[in-house]
Protein backbone atom coordinates (compact mmCIF):
# COMPACT_ATOMS: atom_id res chain seq x y z
CA UNK A 1 0.00 0.00 0.00
CA UNK A 2 1.46 3.38 -0.26
CA UNK A 3 1.68 5.89 2.02
CA UNK A 4 -0.46 8.52 0.51
CA UNK A 5 -3.36 5.93 0.15
CA UNK A 6 -6.44 6.32 2.73
CA UNK A 7 -6.69 3.38 5.15
CA UNK A 8 -8.68 3.02 8.68
CA UNK A 9 -6.31 2.37 11.27
CA UNK A 10 -6.67 -0.85 13.37
CA UNK A 11 -8.87 -0.93 16.60
CA UNK A 12 -6.29 -1.45 19.30
CA UNK A 13 -8.48 -2.36 22.40
CA UNK A 14 -11.70 -4.68 22.26
CA UNK A 15 -14.27 -2.21 21.99
CA UNK A 16 -14.48 -0.83 18.30
CA UNK A 17 -14.59 2.94 18.60
CA UNK A 18 -15.80 5.79 15.78
CA UNK A 19 -12.99 6.86 13.37
CA UNK A 20 -13.13 10.27 11.66
CA UNK A 21 -14.55 11.95 9.97
CA UNK A 22 -16.95 12.49 12.59
CA UNK A 23 -20.44 14.22 11.73
CA UNK A 24 -20.30 17.69 11.21
CA UNK A 25 -22.63 18.68 14.30
CA UNK A 26 -22.44 22.24 16.85
CA UNK A 27 -24.09 22.79 20.25
CA UNK A 28 -23.99 25.89 22.57
CA UNK A 29 -21.71 26.11 25.83
CA UNK A 30 -21.29 24.21 27.64
CA UNK A 31 -22.66 21.46 25.54
CA UNK A 32 -24.30 18.12 26.31
CA UNK A 33 -23.39 14.68 26.03
CA UNK A 34 -26.98 13.58 25.29
CA UNK A 35 -26.90 15.60 21.68
CA UNK A 36 -23.71 14.09 20.45
CA UNK A 37 -23.42 11.76 17.28
CA UNK A 38 -22.01 9.29 17.91
CA UNK A 39 -22.79 9.23 21.78
CA UNK A 40 -19.07 9.32 23.67
CA UNK A 41 -18.55 5.53 25.02
CA UNK A 42 -18.14 6.17 28.44
CA UNK A 43 -18.78 2.15 30.05
CA UNK A 44 -15.85 0.48 29.46
CA UNK A 45 -17.63 -3.02 29.24
CA UNK A 46 -14.64 -5.00 29.29
CA UNK A 47 -13.01 -3.57 31.90
CA UNK A 48 -13.60 -5.78 35.24
CA UNK A 49 -13.32 -3.98 38.48
CA UNK A 50 -10.99 -5.56 41.18
CA UNK A 51 -11.88 -3.37 44.45
CA UNK A 52 -8.47 -1.07 44.04
CA UNK A 53 -10.95 1.64 45.56
CA UNK A 54 -13.32 -0.14 47.77
CA UNK A 55 -14.65 1.87 50.73
CA UNK A 56 -13.78 5.30 48.87
CA UNK A 57 -15.62 7.96 48.33
CA UNK A 58 -14.14 10.42 45.07
CA UNK A 59 -15.17 13.90 44.10
CA UNK A 60 -15.11 14.50 40.45
CA UNK A 61 -15.95 18.05 39.19
CA UNK A 62 -17.06 18.34 35.49
CA UNK A 63 -18.26 14.79 36.53
CA UNK A 64 -21.54 15.11 34.49
CA UNK A 65 -20.04 13.77 31.55
CA UNK A 66 -16.75 13.47 28.90
CA UNK A 67 -14.15 12.11 31.05
CA UNK A 68 -15.72 12.83 34.38
CA UNK A 69 -18.19 10.30 33.47
CA UNK A 70 -16.42 7.48 32.41
CA UNK A 71 -14.01 8.00 35.23
CA UNK A 72 -17.27 8.26 37.56
CA UNK A 73 -18.29 5.22 36.23
CA UNK A 74 -14.92 2.98 36.61
CA UNK A 75 -14.25 4.54 40.19
CA UNK A 76 -17.48 2.67 40.92
CA UNK A 77 -16.34 -0.25 39.61
CA UNK A 78 -13.59 -0.53 41.40
CA UNK A 79 -15.77 0.00 44.62
CA UNK A 80 -15.81 3.68 45.16
CA UNK A 81 -18.75 6.20 46.19
CA UNK A 82 -18.93 9.31 43.75
CA UNK A 83 -19.69 13.32 44.66
CA UNK A 84 -20.61 14.50 40.92
CA UNK A 85 -19.54 18.74 40.82
CA UNK A 86 -20.84 20.13 37.37
CA UNK A 87 -21.80 23.24 36.42
CA UNK A 88 -25.57 23.21 34.62
CA UNK A 89 -25.93 20.12 32.65
CA UNK A 90 -28.61 18.83 34.71
CA UNK A 91 -29.30 15.19 32.53
CA UNK A 92 -26.17 14.80 31.87
CA UNK A 93 -25.51 14.25 35.30
CA UNK A 94 -28.57 12.92 36.01
CA UNK A 95 -27.42 10.13 33.64
CA UNK A 96 -24.36 9.49 35.25
CA UNK A 97 -25.78 9.79 38.92
CA UNK A 98 -27.71 6.26 37.41
CA UNK A 99 -24.86 4.90 35.57
CA UNK A 100 -22.32 5.10 39.11
CA UNK A 101 -25.77 3.69 40.90
CA UNK A 102 -25.79 1.22 38.27
CA UNK A 103 -22.36 0.01 39.54
CA UNK A 104 -24.21 -0.57 42.85
CA UNK A 105 -22.32 2.45 44.64
CA UNK A 106 -23.88 5.28 46.09
CA UNK A 107 -24.08 9.03 43.87
CA UNK A 108 -24.84 12.59 44.40
CA UNK A 109 -24.65 15.28 42.06
CA UNK A 110 -24.27 18.99 42.48
CA UNK A 111 -24.68 22.06 40.62
CA UNK A 112 -22.41 25.06 40.44
CA UNK A 113 -19.17 26.82 39.65
CA UNK A 114 -15.73 25.97 41.07
CA UNK A 115 -14.52 29.25 40.29
CA UNK A 116 -16.76 30.31 43.67
CA UNK A 117 -14.77 29.60 46.80
CA UNK A 118 -17.69 29.76 48.81
CA UNK A 119 -19.41 26.39 46.50
CA UNK A 120 -16.79 24.80 46.41
CA UNK A 121 -16.84 24.79 49.94
CA UNK A 122 -21.01 24.20 50.20
CA UNK A 123 -20.66 21.48 47.55
CA UNK A 124 -17.58 19.29 49.57
CA UNK A 125 -19.64 19.32 52.47
CA UNK A 126 -22.48 18.37 50.94
CA UNK A 127 -20.93 15.25 49.57
CA UNK A 128 -19.26 14.27 53.16
CA UNK A 129 -22.85 14.47 54.75
CA UNK A 130 -24.00 12.51 52.02
CA UNK A 131 -21.03 9.78 51.36
CA UNK A 132 -18.23 10.07 53.90
CA UNK A 133 -14.83 11.67 54.10
CA UNK A 134 -13.40 12.19 50.49
CA UNK A 135 -10.09 10.30 49.69
CA UNK A 136 -9.72 11.37 45.83
CA UNK A 137 -10.51 14.45 44.38
CA UNK A 138 -10.68 14.84 40.23
CA UNK A 139 -10.00 18.31 39.15
CA UNK A 140 -11.47 17.65 35.48
CA UNK A 141 -13.87 20.93 34.98
CA UNK A 142 -12.98 22.95 31.94
CA UNK A 143 -13.53 25.43 29.64
CA UNK A 144 -12.22 26.40 26.29
CA UNK A 145 -13.54 29.14 23.37
CA UNK A 146 -11.42 29.17 20.69
CA UNK A 147 -10.26 32.55 19.15
CA UNK A 148 -8.28 33.67 16.19
CA UNK A 149 -5.58 35.71 17.85
CA UNK A 150 -4.84 36.89 20.66
CA UNK A 151 -6.74 40.45 19.54
CA UNK A 152 -9.67 38.17 19.75
CA UNK A 153 -9.71 37.15 23.28
CA UNK A 154 -11.54 39.56 25.77
CA UNK A 155 -10.83 40.00 28.97
CA UNK A 156 -13.84 38.34 30.06
CA UNK A 157 -13.33 35.11 28.30
CA UNK A 158 -9.76 35.30 29.85
CA UNK A 159 -10.70 35.20 33.16
CA UNK A 160 -13.06 33.04 32.83
CA UNK A 161 -11.00 30.72 31.36
CA UNK A 162 -8.62 30.88 34.36
CA UNK A 163 -11.19 31.23 36.62
CA UNK A 164 -12.51 27.85 35.82
CA UNK A 165 -9.66 25.72 34.79
CA UNK A 166 -7.10 27.27 37.16
CA UNK A 167 -8.61 29.24 40.15
CA UNK A 168 -11.27 26.24 40.64
CA UNK A 169 -8.72 23.37 40.70
CA UNK A 170 -6.80 25.20 43.65
CA UNK A 171 -10.50 26.01 45.14
CA UNK A 172 -11.36 22.47 45.52
CA UNK A 173 -7.85 21.05 46.73
CA UNK A 174 -7.80 24.36 49.51
CA UNK A 175 -11.16 22.32 50.62
CA UNK A 176 -10.57 19.27 49.93
CA UNK A 177 -6.83 18.70 51.43
CA UNK A 178 -7.83 18.96 55.14
CA UNK A 179 -9.73 15.83 55.20
CA UNK A 180 -7.09 13.79 52.61
CA UNK A 181 -4.83 11.31 54.60
CA UNK A 182 -2.20 9.03 53.20
CA UNK A 183 -2.76 7.30 50.69
CA UNK A 184 -5.37 9.53 49.12
CA UNK A 185 -4.35 11.37 46.12
CA UNK A 186 -5.57 14.05 43.68
CA UNK A 187 -5.52 14.09 39.98
CA UNK A 188 -5.84 16.71 37.58
CA UNK A 189 -6.90 17.02 33.75
CA UNK A 190 -4.60 18.79 32.13
CA UNK A 191 -4.11 18.46 28.27
CA UNK A 192 -1.45 18.34 25.52
CA UNK A 193 -2.00 22.10 24.65
CA UNK A 194 0.19 22.67 27.88
CA UNK A 195 3.25 20.91 26.31
CA UNK A 196 2.64 22.22 22.38
CA UNK A 197 0.59 25.02 22.73
CA UNK A 198 -2.58 25.89 20.63
CA UNK A 199 -2.85 28.94 18.19
CA UNK A 200 -6.55 29.60 18.51
CA UNK A 201 -6.34 28.21 22.38
CA UNK A 202 -3.98 30.65 23.80
CA UNK A 203 -5.57 31.03 27.09
CA UNK A 204 -7.17 27.29 27.32
CA UNK A 205 -3.03 26.02 26.91
CA UNK A 206 -1.93 28.44 29.28
CA UNK A 207 -4.33 26.96 31.80
CA UNK A 208 -3.09 23.92 31.21
CA UNK A 209 0.62 24.66 31.37
CA UNK A 210 -0.28 26.21 35.15
CA UNK A 211 -1.74 22.90 35.73
CA UNK A 212 0.71 21.27 35.43
CA UNK A 213 3.43 23.33 37.40
CA UNK A 214 0.36 23.42 39.76
CA UNK A 215 0.47 19.92 40.32
CA UNK A 216 4.11 19.78 40.49
CA UNK A 217 4.31 22.09 43.03
CA UNK A 218 1.10 20.64 45.25
CA UNK A 219 2.56 17.13 44.98
CA UNK A 220 6.14 18.70 46.37
CA UNK A 221 3.82 20.46 49.46
CA UNK A 222 1.47 17.43 50.44
CA UNK A 223 4.38 14.56 49.77
CA UNK A 224 5.05 14.74 53.63
CA UNK A 225 1.30 14.09 54.48
CA UNK A 226 1.49 10.65 51.97
CA UNK A 227 -0.53 12.03 49.70
CA UNK A 228 0.12 12.29 46.27
CA UNK A 229 -0.52 14.79 43.16
CA UNK A 230 -0.94 13.47 39.70
CA UNK A 231 -2.08 14.68 36.31
CA UNK A 232 -3.28 12.97 33.19
CA UNK A 233 -2.97 15.52 30.30
CA UNK A 234 -5.36 13.69 27.42
CA UNK A 235 -4.68 14.77 23.62
CA UNK A 236 -8.07 14.97 21.60
CA UNK A 237 -11.67 13.30 22.94
CA UNK A 238 -15.08 13.02 22.32
CA UNK A 239 -16.69 15.28 24.86
CA UNK A 240 -19.12 18.27 24.72
CA UNK A 241 -16.50 20.60 24.92
CA UNK A 242 -15.45 20.46 21.27
CA UNK A 243 -18.49 20.54 19.09
CA UNK A 244 -19.48 23.25 21.72
CA UNK A 245 -16.82 25.57 20.81
CA UNK A 246 -16.09 24.96 17.15
CA UNK A 247 -18.05 25.56 14.03
CA UNK A 248 -19.62 21.97 13.14
CA UNK A 249 -17.32 21.76 9.92
CA UNK A 250 -14.32 21.35 11.74
CA UNK A 251 -15.54 18.65 13.69
CA UNK A 252 -15.24 16.05 10.94
CA UNK A 253 -11.26 15.60 11.11
CA UNK A 254 -11.17 16.23 15.35
CA UNK A 255 -8.78 13.72 16.41
CA UNK A 256 -7.58 12.76 12.76
CA UNK A 257 -4.19 13.80 13.39
CA UNK A 258 -3.44 10.93 15.75
CA UNK A 259 -2.00 7.76 14.42
CA UNK A 260 -5.23 5.91 15.66
CA UNK A 261 -6.73 8.79 13.54
CA UNK A 262 -9.39 9.29 15.48
CA UNK A 263 -10.33 11.22 18.59
CA UNK A 264 -9.93 9.29 22.19
CA UNK A 265 -13.54 8.18 23.47
CA UNK A 266 -13.77 8.73 27.54
CA UNK A 267 -13.53 5.48 28.11
CA UNK A 268 -10.12 5.29 26.94
CA UNK A 269 -8.74 7.91 29.67
CA UNK A 270 -10.96 6.64 32.69
CA UNK A 271 -8.38 3.66 33.23
CA UNK A 272 -5.81 5.88 33.99
CA UNK A 273 -7.82 7.98 36.61
CA UNK A 274 -8.34 4.52 38.44
CA UNK A 275 -4.27 3.69 37.83
CA UNK A 276 -3.24 7.10 39.73
CA UNK A 277 -6.25 6.96 42.08
CA UNK A 278 -5.48 4.06 43.51
CA UNK A 279 -2.42 3.52 46.34
CA UNK A 280 -2.72 -0.34 45.55
CA UNK A 281 -1.03 0.78 41.69
CA UNK A 282 0.53 4.37 42.30
CA UNK A 283 1.83 4.47 45.56
CA UNK A 284 5.19 4.92 44.62
CA UNK A 285 3.75 8.03 41.95
CA UNK A 286 3.07 11.62 42.86
CA UNK A 287 4.03 15.15 40.96
CA UNK A 288 3.72 13.10 37.13
CA UNK A 289 1.52 13.92 34.03
CA UNK A 290 0.88 10.86 32.16
CA UNK A 291 -0.17 11.80 28.55
CA UNK A 292 -2.67 9.95 26.64
CA UNK A 293 -2.84 11.82 23.59
CA UNK A 294 -2.97 9.18 20.66
CA UNK A 295 0.54 9.96 19.49
CA UNK A 296 3.88 9.19 20.83
CA UNK A 297 5.37 11.45 23.13
CA UNK A 298 3.38 14.86 24.24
Amino acid sequence: MHSSDHHTPPETGETQHPTSPLPAQHQDRPGQETKLDPPPQYQAEPYQGSGKLAGKVAIITGGDSGIGRAVAVLFAREGADVGIIYLNEHEDAKITKHAVQAEGQQCITIAGDVAQASFCQSAVQRIIDALGTPHILVNNAGYQHHAKSLLDISEEQWQRTFNTNITGYFNMAKVVVPHLNAGDAIINTSSVTAFRGSEELIDYSSTKGAIVSFTYSLASSLAKQGIRVNAVAPGPVWTPLNPADRDKDDIPDFGKHTVFGRPAQPEELAPAYVFLASPVCASYITGMVLPITGKPGY
